[in-house]
């Protein structure tokens, strides 16, 4: 069974609000969709339930340079 993911969001105000749970495969696809951004804050039982940025989830961040080549070669692993 696959982890269940949770990522922050900015709200009216720039309140954050967490959102989930949601599956993996929901995870890839808002991250295809760029709904996340490396800088998003994710968390499941694989971070150990700690909060860390996407862009610290390696099959999270192959997604989304795999989305988004151009804006790939800017960012720094």
């Amino acid at each position: 069974m696959s982890a269940q993911w949770f990522y922050m969001t900015s709200g009216w105000l720039r309140k954050s609000h967490r959102v989930g749970p949601i599956s993996e495969a929901d995870l890839l696809e808002r991250i295809e969709k760029g709904q996340i951004a490396p800088e998003t804050l994710v968390q499941s039982s694989k971070t150990r339930n700690k909060w860390i940025p996407m862009n610290k989830v390696g099959p999270a961040m192959a997604a989304w340079k795999r989305s988004h080549p151009e804006a790939a070669d800017q960012t720094a692993d």
